[in-house]
């Protein structure tokens, strides 16, 4: 299973858009539902005033917003199915997210901080200007916390909250709802229990109830009772 897929999974078992974010600066508190703001969907006037002027504010200065981009395509790169993080707005989400969630504020802005220290020290660039190999070199010693060295734990918090982050700005995407298959209600039709299986209990349907039985072509049609 790669990356895409393992996030995938790792989102679908999660209830809503916003398990994610909400779990990620506390491991131990119980998720709330809260996605970013989708202008005129669903929002009452407040909210919509409230979702303008953060979208008219700037957090993420435009380096951090560069390194926010390399990490997110890191964990989600372009592949054969859908585009990368970047392709689906992730920078734009997380920029919205640490608006939204100042409490988001001080690890993304500390982690980036955290990450480009560490670069310099150990590659002599800043994570942006390090090549690709050196960038990849450095999130393998933070993406697998079991793996990790201790004192390399607030890097791989960062990650952690990167990748959550990510996922559910991917994933909660109009490109990462399609990438997930995910299709909408849609009209079904059941045929009933399968013969196979009324033969399996020896059981059968009343023939003189079927003609009663609801059709698919009558569906949409308001049922009306016999008299008393």
């Amino acid at each position: 299973m790669d990356r895409r897929e393992s996030l995938k999974a790792l989102f679908i078992g999660s209830i809503s858009a916003g398990t994610l974010v909400t779990a990620c600066d506390n491991p131990d508190k119980k998720p709330e539902a809260k996605t970013a703001a989708t202008k005129g969907y669903g929002r009452t006037p407040d909210e919509a005033t409230r979702d303008e002027k953060l979208h008219a504010e700037k957090f993420f200065t435009a380096a951090e917003l560069t390194t926010i981009g390399l990490l997110a395509n890191i964990i989600i790169p372009k592949d054969e199915h859908s585009g990368s993080a970047t392709d689906a707005g992730v920078p734009d989400f997380i920029e919205f997210m640490a608006k939204d969630q100042p409490a988001l504020q001080t690890p993304l802005r500390g982690g980036l901080r955290w990450l480009d220290v560490f670069s310099l020290k150990t590659h002599g660039h800043i994570f942006s200007e390090s090549s690709e190999k050196q960038q990849l070199a450095i999130i393998d010693q933070i993406a697998y916390p079991a793996k990790a060295k201790p004192e390399l734990s607030q890097g791989v918090s960062f990650f952690n909250l990167m990748r959550n982050l990510t996922a559910t700005g991917f994933f909660t995407s109009e490109m990462g709802v399609k990438d997930l298959g995910y299709q909408g209600n849609k009209p079904n039709v059941w045929d009933g229990v399968p013969e196979e299986v009324l033969k399996q209990y020896n059981t059968s349907y009343d023939e003189k109830l079927l003609p009663l039985y609801i059709k698919p072509e009558d569906r949409g049609t308001i049922m009306t009772w016999d008299e008393a």
